[in-house]
């Protein structure tokens, strides 16, 4: 019997690429319109190098542009990335289609939800926050909580423990498979992939949905 659903948090949740590549482009344009010295297409895509490098979570990453690539920290420039990088944000942080009703009836079935993410812990709080989805969760676990990285069994078994419940009782659904659908599966839990994600390779999950809508014929 299913009596909770973990959820990955990027990608499954909230489309968190086509945000990151909206907020970036908007502060690459910013910078340039502040003074650097560089094409939008040529500093978008080092910047996405540096993602590549430093992780796609990193607070710091127009400083460690600046300081690569100009060779110092312009806080003119800086501060202009910085905020079209927030603005974009604001508007483009948005849950897929479908995620609140979907939480909505899963918490009418009287399910505990959860969220297992990689991101620190503050920012799976804001998005969250953001979103308004807050109050559908009883348990949302970012990096810091164990310290280590999907598909670690760390994170996945400290959600069980907070959650009490089994790994047999737990739907997990994500959109990478190596990450959320290997360390799920190394628990126990049953598995679901978020095709709509973005993933084309094959996965190992139990099963794959294209809508997280479907998520509810699954969890009967």
């Amino acid at each position: 019997m299913i009596k909770a659903v973990l959820f990955d948090l990027d990608n499954t949740l909230i489309d968190f690429m086509v945000m990151k590549r909206r907020c970036t482009e908007a502060a690459v344009s910013a910078m340039i319109d502040a003074g650097l010295g560089m094409s939008k297409k040529k500093a978008y895509t080092l910047m996405f190098e540096l993602y590549e490098r430093h992780g796609i979570e990193d607070s710091t990453i127009y400083q460690k542009f600046l300081q690569k690539y100009v060779h110092k920290v312009d806080y003119k420039i800086l501060s202009a990335g910085v905020v079209a990088y927030r603005k974009v944000r604001a508007a483009q942080l948005v849950p897929y289609p479908q995620v609140r009703a979907t939480l909505i009836a899963l918490k009418s079935k009287g399910l505990k939800l959860g969220v297992v993410s990689d991101a620190p812990k503050m920012q799976a709080w804001l998005r969250l926050t953001e979103m308004s989805l807050v109050e559908f969760f009883d348990v949302v676990l970012g990096f810091e909580d164990t310290g280590e990285l999907k598909p670690s069994s760390a994170p996945f078994k400290k959600a069980l423990l907070r959650m009490k419940v089994k790994a047999s009782e737990v739907v997990f659904i994500g959109d990478n498979p190596h990450r959320d659908i290997v360390g799920a599966k190394k628990v126990g839990m049953k598995t679901v992939l978020a095709k709509y994600g973005g993933c084309k390779s094959k996965s190992g999950a139990d099963w794959e949905i294209k809508g997280i809508g479907e998520l509810l014929k699954i969890v009967k």
